[in-house]
């Protein structure tokens, strides 16, 4: 049985939603599907009875309090750990309940960036990011180089960059080679682990451009874990709200902000009215940059001239 798509709130169903920067409407084809799972550790239940849908070629925001289970949740969709009832499809493979080699197909098609980076320290930015590639042979040797530096263009990074060891990169250096080492195998699917935990405002606000720009390029479907609201806004079309061991709800970011449940007044306390469809979606259209007009996008110059 396929996996309610969250609490009450509106979302994809029998047709499609409309992204709030203007982009097209995402499809309605499950890409994750957790039905019905609870989770524990001996006597303490994480999870109860929790339901959650991610559609292909959607942001997915995972926000919660601590202790709630996102971490517990995010390891489930990795087939990390295995729920004590329920089922966790990716792809539309079960997991836990597949064989492995059919789990290692499964694992290429996504991506992970955790929340540290997790570079080796003793590997140099180019080796980080090629150790995918050597260690699944899955590309010709002499095909490595060009791919990795490819992959290091692409979130942003120069090629000297790739001769440097983790210790002489900065925060916002590490998320992008951690990013080009996710993206190294073309994964379909992208987890992020509070992507721009640790980043100054303006690496932070970088980071969350080159996130926009790589979802549009590559047409990838994210799942992201943060606590960060200005992320939130700049980049998810759905939040699912983790607390009371389920999924409390899940849906646009002006649903959800006007919860009446004290952890979502809290979380987006002062941000509410930011959260309105216009309002994210000038935000949105102001962090493209796509003028040579003094910054201004040029849909926000049309829309002022007419």
């Amino acid at each position: 049985m396929a996996a309610p798509t969250c609490a009450s709130l509106s979302a994809p169903q029998g047709g499609a939603s409309a992204p709030a920067d203007g982009r097209a409407p995402l499809t309605t084809e499950p890409i994750i599907e957790v039905d019905n799972v609870t989770t524990a550790f001996g006597s303490h239940v994480i999870h109860r009875h929790l339901n959650l849908t991610v559609h292909r070629g959607e942001v997915m925001a995972l926000i919660g309090g601590s202790g709630s289970g996102k971490t517990t949740l995010l390891r489930l969709l990795l087939g990390l750990d295995v729920p004590q009832a329920g089922t966790v499809k990716i792809f539309g493979h079960p997991l836990g309940r597949c064989a492995v080699r059919d789990l290692e197909r499964v694992r290429y098609r996504w991506g992970v960036l955790f929340q540290a980076g997790a570079l080796f320290s003793a590997l140099s930015v180019f080796d980080n990011v090629a150790l995918p590639l050597r260690e699944l042979k899955s590309v010709p040797a002499d095909m490595v180089g060009p791919l990795v530096m490819l992959k290091l263009a692409q979130v942003g990074l120069k090629p000297d960059d790739a001769l440097k060891r983790p210790a002489e990169l900065s925060g916002g250096m590490v998320k992008r080679v951690s990013l080009a080492r996710a993206l190294i195998l073309d994964p379909q699917l992208l987890f992020l682990d509070e992507p721009t935990a640790g980043l100054d405002p303006d690496s932070a606000k970088q980071f969350v451009k080159l996130l926009r720009k790589l979802r549009q390029e590559l047409g990838l479907t994210v799942v992201m874990v943060t606590h960060d609201v200005d992320t939130l806004f700049a980049v998810v079309d759905r939040v699912a709200v983790l607390a009371e061991q389920r999924i409390l709800a899940c849906g646009p970011l002006a649903e959800v902000a006007r919860l009446p449940h004290p952890f979502v007044r809290n979380f987006f306390l002062g941000h509410v009215e930011r959260c309105a469809e216009d309002d994210l979606k000038r935000f949105r259209l102001s962090l493209d940059d796509t003028s040579e007009d003094g910054g201004v996008p040029a849909v926000l110059r049309e829309e002022k001239t007419t």
